[in-house]
């Protein structure tokens, strides 16, 4: 697949994510990326702007695509570990890759465990998240399932509290027990989460919001209930 961006491909290559190709701008003055190149023994071709703007539909690139081995996905059983205190983001119909990829790099940060996708219905793994991500795709298992609330169901089964967000619930992310492995949900950016979906949460929980807005752009909703597991 093609990626872009200086950091998505540092962190790639530090990944030993199979690179077929690197294509760098001409008139690129990075001294110090194209010695990394070297440094790590990737051979690169230098091309016009023109050609990196038609490869990532005139993306931000900075003057650097690469074509890389598609990124691996995972089973929920292949993640499971029942030996530690576990943290999961649950996304439920998230359709924008940008947010997708902002959620991943705080997961990253906070090092949670998974991010648990429908293998339906929901932006897949491209260019734009791992952009986005700055690199964090390289390092956060993304786990596919065919449904959401059978995984939900497997996660209760392996004693991971499942933890809902909604804004029309008393209790806020404080009363979440830390205690406890936990899977946190958030829904699609318009909607929010299904309501089977939170039928079957364990707790719903909401974001306090004191002005006069009433809601938090999803990316930013999962960094702080993601900061709030943190003991």
């Amino acid at each position: 697949m093609i990626v872009y961006g200086k950091n998505v491909i540092k962190e790639a290559i530090f990944a030993n994510r199979p690179v077929y190709k690197v294509m760098v701008d001409d008139k690129i003055s990075d001294s110090h990326f194209l010695s990394f190149l070297k440094d790590k023994g990737i051979k690169f071709e230098r091309v016009t702007k023109g050609q990196l703007n038609n490869l990532t539909q005139n993306a931000v690139h900075q003057g650097v695509v690469a074509d890389v081995k598609d990124y691996e996905t995972y089973e929920l059983e292949d993640i499971l570990d029942s030996s530690k205190l576990q943290r999961f983001i649950i996304l439920d119909g998230i359709e924008d890759p940008h947010n997708l990829g902002a959620i991943m790099r705080t997961a990253e940060a906070v090092q949670f465990d998974g991010i648990i996708l429908s293998k339906r219905g929901q932006v897949p793994l491209n260019a734009t998240v791992a952009k986005v991500s700055s690199g964090a795709i390289e390092h956060v298992p993304v786990i596919l399932v065919p449904n959401i609330n059978q995984a939900i169901i497997k996660l209760k089964e392996n004693n991971i509290w499942v933890i809902g967000t909604d804004g029309a619930t008393e209790k806020t992310y404080q009363d979440m027990p830390l205690n406890l492995s936990l899977a946190i949900v958030l829904g699609n950016e318009g909607e929010g989460i299904r309501p089977l979906v939170k039928q079957n949460c364990d707790l719903l929980v909401k974001i306090p919001m004191f002005g006069k807005i009433n809601s938090l752009n999803v990316s930013v909703a999962a960094a702080l209930m993601m900061y709030a597991t943190l003991k």
